[in-house]
């Protein structure tokens, strides 16, 4: 399955923005890339290589962002239980997918909510 180039460039975009927050790292859990920080994942990024929908799962304490997440086309409450706590996961290739600043600003949130306040503190500094 071909990956939609828009949904591609999306995808890495909000990947790029994930990574430059501060002490955030990529690792492959389960053979998909998450960022977390502080050793606590706060965004799944999924597979890039077609073999799932690209698509982010991200944790959104804020009940309006919350609620504005599911009305992106395809969104989901995150499976495993995550989503009775917040996690949403939203799919990037279907048509109106929310824009990539969307996505960060709720990259952006979840990172918010798991970071320890110092590093949510640089963002704010910077």
């Amino acid at each position: 399955m071909a990956v939609p180039k828009n949904a591609l460039k999306k995808w890495e975009k909000v990947r790029g923005f994930a990574l430059g927050l501060p002490g955030a790292v990529e690792e492959f859990p389960w053979g998909e890339s998450v960022a977390k920080v502080n050793k606590k994942v706060f965004v799944f990024l999924g597979v890039d290589d077609g073999s799932y929908p690209l698509g982010i799962t991200v944790k959104l304490k804020d009940e309006a962002a919350h609620a504005h997440a599911l009305t992106s086309p395809g969104a989901v409450p995150a499976g495993y239980g995550l989503g009775k706590a917040g996690w949403v996961r939203i799919p990037l290739a279907e048509p109106d997918a929310p824009a990539a600043e969307l996505l960060c600003d709720w990259v952006e949130e979840s990172y918010r909510t798991i970071a320890p306040k110092r590093l949510a503190g640089e963002l704010d500094a910077g």
